[in-house]
């Protein structure tokens, strides 16, 4: 008899290195005990120390992916019974939807694949000041055990946020880096509401659709179970009541011309007219109010460098020493961006570097302002000022230093450890390179963690600089 004790409920590796010993051992289905917790073990009898890898169909691996995820503590009996009668001489049995337990396990996947859409959809972030600055934290009841599975979701999407996601269950925290799990929470540890929560609502009494509202397929759709962690609840009885006479209203309204939204039109709009160089681009820009950054920063702090640069770096935002010079890049970053390119081969004074903000956002702590990341809206609002930029400079190739420039220039979230390094096409068409933000080696604990990254830091410079070599030192 084997009594195996899993550590985690969803852990596929442990599950595969536990079957491959069973199956070696020759140990049929009912001779095994599964549960939850812990590391496996044996009642008696004993397992291979090591067990040569099994041939099965990838439809079971896939399978197995979604159904260790399911909250029912059969799921581990029920398909390690399926790989035995795989193994067994039912080479096909996936094949066969007729068979009562493909039937079974097929439907766990299906709910645990439902779990997880919900979570992407239904995960609502509150912004928090905290002691590092803003962060926005979800609270989440999951059906499964699905949080690990739907992370790359969220790191993909909001991957220039700093976030937490909590459940009952387990917790992760992502710091616009690297994702780090931990124990579950009660929901009265959940945040309450925020600010953004009222724009939220906002926005979505704005697209509701009244000749579309349907109460039954909303519900199928959005079950009320999510309701009270979903910020636009409170409002749909009543966006429900008002959806006829609201429908009506639209067709009674006579139609009107396409509301043109034109880029020319929004320069001609600027003091001074249509910029002709980047210089007089910064000077437009000095009177910028598009957010409310302007507000609290001492000055715009726009580009840097000639006007037919062949590469255009572009950071996240002005710190405080670029605040008050009013140059991109001069402060404890700046200085170690400098560096990074003589070790790299580049000459400064060949680039032109941006930000993809132009005004500094700060918490102020005593007489210290701190560094705060900009939000997707302020990104979203600045975004206009960088795309005049690199209209006028046109760059044979755009680099974007971290998460925040990353976004700004592609127009979606992306993991930058997993795309630096390589050429991509940002969505103005260019050519682009994604790497680090040199702020991010700085804020490294380890000594050997920076030289490891600075030393790569450094080799992503040097592949711009093989790319377009006008850039580089004279030798």
């Amino acid at each position: 008899m084997y009594d195996i004790a899993l550590a985690r409920p969803d852990d596929l590796v442990q599950f595969r290195e536990v079957v491959r010993r069973l199956i070696a051992a020759g140990a049929a289905p009912e001779s095994i005990l599964w549960r939850e917790g812990g590391d496996w073990q044996l009642f008696s009898g004993s397992l291979p120390s090591l067990a040569p890898p099994l041939s099965v169909p990838g439809t079971f691996v896939r399978l197995a992916e979604d159904v260790i995820c399911h909250r029912d503590g059969e799921r581990f009996a029920l398909l390690y019974q399926a790989l035995w009668r795989l193994l067994h001489g039912e080479r096909h049995l996936l094949q066969d939807a007729a068979d009562p337990l493909v039937h079974h396990l097929s439907r766990m996947a299906k709910a645990v694949r439902r779990d997880v859409h919900k979570m992407h959809a239904f995960v609502r972030f509150r912004r928090l000041e905290t002691e590092d600055g803003e962060r926005f934290v979800a609270w989440f009841e999951p059906e499964h055990h699905i949080l690990r599975r739907a992370a790359p979701f969220f790191v993909g999407r909001f991957a220039a946020m700093r976030w937490s996601i909590l459940t009952p269950a387990g917790s992760l925290h992502w710091d616009g880096e690297e994702l780090a799990s931990a124990d579950g929470v009660p929901r009265a540890q959940a945040s309450g509401g925020d600010a953004l929560e009222d724009w939220w609502r906002t926005y979505y009494r704005a697209v509701f659709n009244p000749a579309r509202a349907n109460a039954t397929v909303m519900r199928a759709g959005m079950p009320k179970k999510y309701w009270r962690n979903l910020p636009e609840a409170a409002l749909i009885p009543r966006l429900l009541a008002e959806a006829p006479s609201r429908t009506q209203a639209m067709l009674d309204t006579a139609p009107a011309a396409p509301r043109k939204r034109i880029r020319e039109a929004e320069t001609r709009a600027m003091p001074g007219g249509v910029a002709r160089t980047p210089q007089e681009l910064a000077v437009q820009a000095a009177a910028c109010e598009r957010c409310s950054l302007h507000a609290y920063a001492t000055q715009t702090v726009f580009g840097q460098g000639p006007a037919d640069a062949p590469v255009v770096f572009v950071g996240e935002q002005p710190g405080d020493e670029e605040d008050l010079a009013g140059r991109p890049f001069v402060g404890p970053a700046g200085r170690l961006f400098d560096q990074a390119l003589v070790a790299a081969g580049i000459d400064r004074a060949r680039i032109y570097v941006t930000n993809a903000v132009k005004h500094f956002k700060f918490n102020l702590r005593g007489k210290r302002r701190m560094h705060q990341r900009p939000g997707g809206h302020e990104i979203e609002h600045c975004r206009w000022w960088l795309d005049q930029e690199l209209a006028l400079i046109e760059p044979r190739l755009t680099v974007a230093l971290g998460a925040s420039a990353a976004y700004s220039l592609l127009g979606h979230q992306i993991s930058v450890m997993r795309e630096r390094g390589r050429v991509t096409h940002f969505r103005d068409g260019r050519f682009g390179f994604i790497t680090v933000h040199p702020s991010f080696l700085l804020r490294l604990p380890d000594a050997a963690a920076r030289a490891r990254e600075h030393a790569r830091f450094i080799d992503d410079l040097r592949h711009v600089a093989e790319l377009v070599p006008a850039i580089r030192l004279a030798a």
